[in-house]
């Protein structure tokens, strides 16, 4: 993988400094203005002293073809893929890794000279695990509780699965979506688990006794902070020391989170999934470890949290 000139020079406060050498990383989605991720990966990639700058293109569903082929035309080596992309992307790459062909959704791509063509892959699934990991290692004979059936869950579902839980409980209002979900997560699929259906009217029986809790819905993000998807009362289900994981991080805490900690779980915010998910990205294109610590501090700078 091209490497750039490894120049370790930085412009003002911290971001790179940009020069003819500089070799070009963005994000792709519509809309895209509200991005976090050139915030921390121009942070570490000055931290890195790398010849590299990423920036946040706002390109939609009808231009995406033409985007890709003008990314090869102009030397873009690699780049992020965001809402409403992580799908429609795949057909437009040489190559997909197993893990995102399973998971249904792409959002990091790069240029691959050995192929001639764009590989994609997703570290969404490697982002939501990291913290889990962290906390302990295997989660057999567990069971998990994701809110909510849009791509996120999915993401969560496939956590869970790599894991060990033995099974997962999927709460959604959508019938339709809950089902299609069980269905994708089926053998062959390599990420197959488990998966028990439940309506909101159920919410109470899908908590009992979880070990891990994820709001993969947006009630509770900004500017709706002092909404939660759960009633304060439901995190008496929980087992004892449980999870709760929110993939939102604006804002930090959120009301999901001050609910779950006033009960005694222990809490996730969306930030750490932001900043695992773009640091296995960053260690792709620039082939070295990137600097997690650094990544995370530049969203909590940024978000004055």
């Amino acid at each position: 993988m091209d490497m750039g000139a490894g120049l370790g020079v930085s412009g003002a406060a911290g971001m790179p400094l940009v020069l003819g050498t500089t070799k070009l990383l963005g994000v792709i989605g519509d809309p895209i203005a509200h991005s976090l991720s050139p915030v921390m990966h121009n942070r570490a990639i000055a931290a890195l002293g790398a010849d590299f700058v990423y920036v946040a293109f706002p390109i939609a569903a009808a231009d995406l073809d033409v985007a890709i082929a003008g990314f090869r035309a102009c030397g873009v080596v690699g780049f992020s893929v965001t809402i409403p992309h992580k799908r429609s992307i795949m057909p437009l790459l040489t190559a997909v890794a197993d893990e995102a062909a399973a998971l249904g959704a792409v959002n990091t791509v790069w240029w691959d000279g050995a192929i001639n063509g764009w590989r994609g892959t997703n570290t969404d699934v490697a982002g939501l695990m990291g913290p889990l990991q962290s906390l302990r290692s295997r989660w057999t004979g567990e069971v998990a509780t994701v809110l909510g059936c849009g791509g996120a869950a999915r993401a969560a579902i496939a956590a869970c699965q790599k894991l060990g839980f033995d099974r997962v409980r999927l709460v959604g209002r959508n019938e339709a979506q809950r089902s299609a979900i069980q269905t994708d997560f089926l053998p062959p699929n390599p990420l197959a688990c488990t998966i028990d259906g439940f309506g909101w009217d159920a919410i109470a029986a899908a908590l009992d006794g979880a070990a891990l809790v994820v709001n993969a819905t947006p009630v509770g993000m900004h500017p709706h902070g002092d909404d939660s998807p759960l009633a304060p009362e439901l995190w008496s289900h929980p087992q004892a020391g449980a999870i709760a994981y929110d993939l939102i991080y604006n804002p930090r805490p959120t009301q999901f989170l001050k609910d779950a900690q006033g009960a005694g779980l222990t809490a996730i915010d969306g930030l750490e999934m932001l900043a695992g998910q773009g640091a296995a990205a960053l260690s792709i294109w620039l082939g070295q470890p990137a600097p997690l610590a650094v990544m995370r501090q530049a969203l909590i700078d940024h978000l004055g949290a």
